[in-house]
């Protein structure tokens, strides 16, 4: 059940995947990404949020963000930086990074990808593929967009780096990593296809994998979606946000107290479930304006409002606008 919220929520929020550099390091290197925010138009056109992941294909390396120590990395690990952090990768901690200006990520905005970039004593050779053989490291970078507004709780729940060790990870991660390699060095038709499917699945078990290696005593929304009762009353407000909850026929639907699952839903998602209902019902009305031609008060009936006048008020409270307007400026140039 939990899991089918999870994909509901990924759907909801139109994750999207790419890959964008095929790059080979070799000898004493060291690159620094910029943010997420600063390149989203660049990269992914469109999306709200924008963060970056690294797949290491063969060597090792370090990555890092400021306020945090530096994860090593080796052959078959993945890497990613939910937040959009600015981050290093290095041969090893400490080196001064070459920076990857913005206006590079700009020019290049263009040119067929993935494209290849070479490393090496600090030298970057943008369009440059360096033979396998001859690098140290290789690495496959691309980048996740999604939507935050108006409702995204996954994204705050995820670290601001998120290892995803080989050896944790299961047979198909070498697989696609390996399938991402040959793609970038061999492009065909169907390849940009291809590599956003695999990052785009590679995101889903990421999130799962962090999921399964949660402390128990962790909070935020993917701890809430792992228990027992807060996952399931998740599940139901997920599977039908048009029902006419209360936090008393929630409660009694997954086993608890109205004042437990209260408490217990707010402990780990801070905020309580009715709050939650309303932003979910937003999220789902922004899903069903922008794919379907469905009039505003057909949706404000979809998503459990009994009037337009108490679904557009609500929707402008939390998205800053009227149903309506907001519609119109999605479908705008």
């Amino acid at each position: 059940m939990s899991r089918d919220t999870l994909s509901d929520l990924l759907r909801s929020v139109r994750l999207r995947g790419a890959v964008f550099y095929y790059v080979s390091f070799r000898d004493q290197w060291s690159a620094e990404a910029p943010p997420g925010s600063e390149i989203t138009e660049a990269v992914m056109p469109g999306c709200e949020h924008v963060m970056e992941y690294h797949m290491l294909a063969k060597g090792s390396g370090w990555a890092a963000i400021s306020g945090q120590p530096p994860v090593k990395l080796s052959a078959g690990d993945i890497v990613m930086f939910p937040h959009g952090d600015p981050h290093v990768l290095s041969s090893a901690p400490g080196i001064e990074p070459f920076r990857l200006s913005t206006e590079w990520v700009f020019s290049t905005r263009n040119v067929p990808k993935p494209l290849p970039i070479s490393y090496h004593h600090g030298v970057l050779e943008p369009g440059t593929p360096m033979p396998i053989e001859e690098a140290s490291t290789v690495a496959v970078c691309g980048f996740f967009g999604c939507d935050l507004k108006p409702f995204n709780p996954l994204i705050s729940a995820l670290p601001r780096i998120l290892h995803l060790p080989a050896t944790q990870a299961g047979g198909w991660v070498s697989r696609v990593i390996d399938q991402a390699v040959v793609e970038s060095n061999d492009p065909r038709p169907g390849g940009d296809a291809v590599l956003e499917r695999l990052s785009e699945m590679m995101f889903v078990d990421a999130a799962r994998r962090y999921l399964d290696r949660l402390p128990e005593d962790a909070t935020g929304w993917l701890a809430g979606l792992r228990d027992r009762f807060v996952g399931k009353a998740l599940a139901l407000i997920h599977e039908r946000p048009d029902h006419d909850w209360t936090v008393d026929n929630l409660a009694r639907e997954v086993g608890l107290s109205r004042s437990a699952l209260h408490d217990r839903f707010a402990g780990f998602l801070g905020q309580p479930p009715m709050q939650y209902l309303a932003n979910w019902r937003i999220q789902c009305a922004t899903r069903l304006l922008r794919e379907t031609n469905r009039n505003v008060a057909t949706v404000a009936l979809d998503v459990g409002y009994e009037s337009e006048a108490a679904f557009s008020r609500a929707f402008k409270r939390l998205v800053g606008m009227p149903p309506a307007a907001w519609r119109k400026a999605q479908n705008s140039p």
